[in-house]
């Protein structure tokens, strides 16, 4: 690994020692594009091998921790809160995009490392629970609500229009390697591909 730390990490208490040793995993996982042995993320944590198992019961439990961590969220939710609602609507959602282009992407890096073909269950991914995916897509609607007047679309399906670009156009294998930008998912969104002097041709 390009990015070994070497000198050992300070002492932390227990939960940020966790914490410490989850980001290393999924550091590692990342640059990899496979798992990672306990050395590895021993190497990339700046600890001692021994260290991993003080504190997960194996290796396999860390990896475990690593994915709930990946899917939590929380990072998303405050991100979308932080987002200045008296912008223009393209900025709004040119924000919005780039936030989902980032999440998915680290998703899909994720499940290709791990030979993932679908999203974790529950038990991985406890923290994404019905009601809190519900409230972040209220949030992501509720960012261009007051713009409804101007769009053709509900806000409910134009940020559903928003997420499936952003999904589709963040793939590697959907896009054949030639990924969208937040801007162009955005301007497909509120223009099309249609110029506008053809907008009233039949």
């Amino acid at each position: 690994m390009t990015t070994a730390i070497s000198q050992r990490a300070r002492a932390l208490p227990p939960d940020e020692r966790r914490a410490a040793l989850v980001e290393a995993t999924l550091h590692a996982i990342r640059e990899l594009g496979a798992v990672p042995s306990t050395r590895q993320i021993a190497q990339a944590a700046g600890v001692a091998e021994g260290t991993i198992f003080r504190v997960f019961a194996s290796k396999e439990e860390l990896v475990d921790a690593a994915v709930a961590q990946a899917f939590d969220p929380a990072p998303l939710e405050q991100a979308v809160a932080e987002i200045a609602a008296d912008q223009p609507l393209r900025d709004r959602l040119v924000e919005v995009a780039a936030l989902l282009q980032r999440r998915f992407g680290d998703v899909f890096g994720l499940m290709s490392a791990l030979g993932m073909t679908a999203p974790p269950s529950d038990r991985f991914a406890p923290r994404h629970t019905a009601d809190r995916h519900a409230a972040l897509q209220d949030a992501f609607v509720d960012l261009i609500r007051p713009d409804a007047h101007r769009l053709r679309a509900s806000p409910e399906q134009t940020m559903a229009y928003l997420r499936l670009l952003s999904f589709s156009g963040s793939h590697p294998q959907i896009t054949h390697g030639q990924i969208l930008t937040p801007e162009e998912i955005v301007d497909l969104i509120l223009s099309g591909v249609l110029a506008p002097d053809h907008e009233a041709t039949p």
